[in-house]
């Protein structure tokens, strides 16, 4: 009955063409559905709007237009800050997100500020947001004295769906809007990301069928100044996009530039667990979410683009890729999914994927088996998994999967398994509840392809949440999200690795802002992974506590700020680190800003692993400056400078040797102090020639430097700016070429 009743029906009338100008003409949007239902999400009270919205929904065989008019009379502030694409700022804006194929799996979101720059994202796991990927749509703003209006259309190409079933399609829709100066949102339908289901909350709507097809061919040169080894370098290569009708997508790629026009962040990690780093790269991103295979931990899937042109099995740097295929498409309520990418040279691996996803109503069941043949090393990784979802009612889902992996190495396999299930239970509007549980044996290993922080794992947690909305209109708070969870870890041989208490408070203040705090509080347990595998180590009792603040822009300036308090591993609360971030952001005027940022860290009784079961104890201190300028130049241009510099030192206080019975012992073992300067500086002009076609200038400094000797964090800091291991000068033009 819930389906039926939610299911809208638009008027099958010839539709005329929209023209996507902002103005929202009558004549255009004849026989379009109307919504005029917005309620607040943020605070999630599900109260009218403070102010009117609606919103228009037509199909039409150009694609799926929408309308907004969102009244916003002169006594409420407008913002009209510039963001750059993708980027997240506290703006008035409306959403548009859209399931193709109305089944909860996978989402698109298509975002409209009031100065008409865009963010385009896909959803997945039904509140995972990726932006890295980039769609080609059309959109729209106009203003008047009393609101403002936006008009999008999106074409039925910018995804693969299902086919239609008797001239008709049935998508999973929500819509929203968010005023920019106090941070209210409004939605239709009443869903929330601030909830266990999203994707799976959108209204289901039937409209009218259409289909279209597309063929793109992207060629692109790329000239590289290498001002350090005095060479240039010269690249040229293709990506191709054919989709022939809604549920077929193929594309391709033909000696392609994987290398990123956008720097990754500064890291300086001594753990045992990899770093993890998005991808942006555009074949990478173009539907990529049938491949999403989430493991529940820390960022873990089966398919971890980033390792395709990655370190190269031989060592001489990155994996140069030939090429790389995607073929995407579905048969009935059946989906599917083929990836390979080949590298070259003797060291070149070859990573292939079949993804299979079959949805039975209240159930979906998937499959996703991956390859990676690395010669180098004579090794092939195959992994299988299983995953499934479960919602027999509105208030329960249940998501579980399975995963098989066999490394065969020099004639040898080694099999190793895993499994996870979450259950979400919302038992009101102000309270749900999520129990999770996960196994990974010793033997598991996804890391060829995928990426998985650690196996031999065996997780359970419990987590009650309580949302408060309905909170005095003099307080200073909008809403707050309450969370308390209790976590249990071991590995997979029956040691303790964390028993922990937690306590989140997520809150939304009415000027637009956000502030939270979290407390965890940790019994005794153990470190089984500094060592790498040469005994583990029983640390003592011990908590963090943070607190993050966010404050939306007020005249010329926004900032944000965090705080942290953390006790030591080896002593628990007897030593207390901390770590302080402040940020301010000056706004010169709505298109160019500059930014500024200082952490500061200070880490006691800090164990790094040396050899063997040595460790040593440092107390370390750590120096970041995070610094910038964005400027969006008219319409079509944007000039962006980052520069981030570290400086870290890490003074000697005693070396360790684990013994067998988990304890840490004095040692006269040599270990040295030692220090870091780490340096990435940017500075990238954009010019878009047309949609998803660009000229890039970019210029790039960088360094890394590790001194065997101690010197304090803010000499290593002044030092990083000599910092000259890389300087490159790079232009980039990508031309798309729609046929």
């Amino acid at each position: 009955m819930r389906a039926l009743a939610a299911s809208l029906a638009l008027l099958a009338l010839p539709a005329m063409a929209v023209d996507v100008d902002g103005h929202i003409d009558p004549l255009e949007w004849q026989g379009a559905m109307h919504i005029t239902d917005f309620r607040k999400t943020q605070p999630l009270n599900g109260e009218p709007g403070s102010l009117p919205t609606e919103a228009w929904v037509l199909s039409t065989p150009e694609g799926l237009a929408i309308a907004f008019r969102c009244i916003q009379p002169p006594g409420v502030p407008r913002t009209h800050q510039r963001i750059r694409r993708d980027e997240q700022a506290q703006v008035d804006r409306v959403n548009l997100m859209v399931d193709f194929d109305g089944d909860g799996r996978t989402g698109y979101n298509f975002m409209v500020t009031l100065s008409n720059d865009i963010n385009d994202a896909v959803l997945t796991q039904q509140k995972e947001f990726n932006t890295d990927w980039d769609g080609n749509w059309k959109h729209a703003v106009s203003e008047d004295a009393q609101g403002w209006s936006v008009e999008m259309l999106i074409p039925w190409y910018i995804a693969p769906m299902r086919g239609a079933v008797d001239g008709q399609r049935t998508i999973g829709l929500y819509l929203d809007r968010v005023i920019g100066s106090t941070g209210e949102r409004d939605a239709w339908p009443v869903a929330s990301f601030n909830k266990p289901r999203f994707l799976s909350d959108f209204r289901p709507v039937t409209l009218p069928a259409y289909t279209q097809s597309l063929f793109a061919v992207t060629p692109y040169v790329v000239g590289l100044h290498d001002q350090v080894h005095g060479d240039n370098r010269f690249k040229g290569g293709a990506d191709i996009l054919w989709k022939p009708n809604g549920q077929t997508q193929l594309t391709a790629t033909v000696n392609p530039d994987f290398g990123q026009v956008e720097s990754d962040d500064l890291v300086v990690n001594f753990g045992a667990e990899e770093t993890f780093f998005t991808d942006k790269r555009p074949f990478f991103t173009e539907n990529q979410g049938i491949f999403d295979f989430g493991l529940l931990i820390d960022h873990s899937q089966l398919i971890y683009t980033r390792r395709v042109g990655g370190a190269a099995d031989d060592g001489n740097g990155a994996g140069d890729v030939t090429g790389a295929l995607k073929l995407n498409g579905s048969v009935g309520a059946t989906r599917y999914g083929v990836l390979a990418a080949q590298e070259s040279g003797d060291a070149g691996r070859s990573f292939s994927a079949l993804r299979l996803i079959h949805d039975f109503g209240t159930q979906t069941l998937g499959m996703l088996a991956t390859r990676v043949e690395r010669p180098w090393l004579d090794r092939d990784a195959d992994v299988l998994g299983i995953d499934h979802r479960w919602q027999p009612n509105a208030q329960l889902t249940v998501t579980s999967n399975a995963v098989g992996s066999v490394i065969d190495q020099h004639g040898r396999a080694v099999r190793g398994i895993g499994a996870t299930s979450v259950v979400e239970y919302e038992m009101n509007e102000r309270w749900s509840q999520q129990w999770l549980g996960m196994h990974f044996d010793d033997k598991l290993d996804l890391n060829d392809f995928g990426y998985l922080p650690r196996n031999s794992l065996n997780y359970a947690h419990w987590e009650l949440r309580r949302r408060f909305a309905e909170l005095p209109a003099q307080s200073r708070y909008a809403s707050h999200l309450w969370r308390w969870r209790i976590i249990g870890i071991d590995n997979d041989h029956g040691l303790p690795l964390e028993r922990q208490f937690r306590v989140i408070r997520e809150s939304q203040l009415r000027d637009g802002g956000e502030e939270d705090w979290q407390l965890n509080l940790d019994a005794a347990a153990h470190d089984d992974l500094l060592t790498r595998g040469h005994g583990a180590l029983r640390t003592r009792p011990s908590a963090l506590l943070d607190w993050l603040r966010k404050s939306p822009r007020k005249g010329d300036w926004a900032w944000k700020s965090e705080v942290t308090l953390k006790g030591s591993d080896r002593v628990g609360l007897h030593r207390i680190g901390y770590e302080a971030m402040f940020q301010p952001t000056y706004f010169i005027n709505d298109a160019f800003s500059v930014f500024s940022g200082v952490d500061y860290q200070f880490s006691p009784d800090w164990l790094i692993w040396q050899h063997d079961n040595l460790v040593g104890s440092f107390d370390g201190h750590s120096v970041l400056l995070d610094a910038g300028v964005n400027w969006n130049i008219g319409n079509r241009q944007e000039l962006r400078v980052r520069l981030q510099a570290l400086g870290l030192d890490a003074r000697l206080l005693q070396a360790y040797r684990v013994t067998g019975d988990m304890r840490a012992m004095p040692v006269g073992d040599p270990v040295s102090d030692f220090s870091v300067r780490q340096l990435g500086f940017q500075i990238r002009y954009r010019y878009e020639l047309a949609p998803l076609s660009d000229l890039y200038v970019v210029y790039g400094r960088g360094g890394y430097a590790l001194d065997p000797r101690f010197e304090e964090a803010g000499s290593q800091f002044g030092r990083a700016f000599d910092l000259r291991d890389s300087e490159q000068l790079l232009v980039k033009l990508a031309y798309r070429f729609e046929l």
